[in-house]
């Protein structure tokens, strides 16, 4: 296949819409999307990551929070408030903003989000299904790159 030059500012436009459009129809079955992002500590970079994908949910009609915790929370607190997540038919997805502060296990909290709810696509569960084919939810860098208008049926 020959290199094709993409308008990424268009396709994401184009993209938007199409999420949009799902999104207007859930609701109108009584169904609103869900996403919480956690964020623990003062990383810069991740408040306006987090920040930027709130403000999207938001515009797109998802029912969107994002809790921002001291880079002192515990890890059994990280832990408790994941559970409780998982545990709520309200949010369909769960995004743990990365780098956590050093005392937090990265590989544990993310093996403690559902994968089912686990946005980023880094739950163990579905890095296994993406590795072997299998339908998972992929993390949203790689599958933004590989995104092409021939891939929208």
């Amino acid at each position: 296949m020959a290199a094709q030059v993409i308008d990424g500012r268009k396709l994401a436009a184009e993209l938007r819409a199409e999420v949009g459009r799902e999104v207007a129809a859930l609701r109108a079955r009584g169904r609103v999307p869900g996403l919480t992002v956690v964020l623990v500590g003062d990383d810069p970079a991740s408040h306006i990551y987090t920040r930027n994908k709130q403000k999207v949910a938001e515009e797109l009609g998802f029912r969107s929070e994002r809790i921002h915790l001291p880079a002192t929370t515990s890890r059994e607190e990280l832990l408790e408030l994941i559970h409780r997540l998982n545990a709520d038919p309200e949010v369909h997805g769960i995004l743990v903003q990365l780098p956590l502060p050093p005392h937090l296990d990265e590989a544990e909290i993310i093996g403690q989000v559902d994968p089912r709810k686990d946005v980023d696509g880094f739950h163990p569960v579905n890095v296994g299904r993406l590795w072997s084919g299998q339908p998972c939810l992929a993390p949203c860098t790689p599958a933004g790159i590989l995104y092409a208008p021939a891939d929208r049926g």
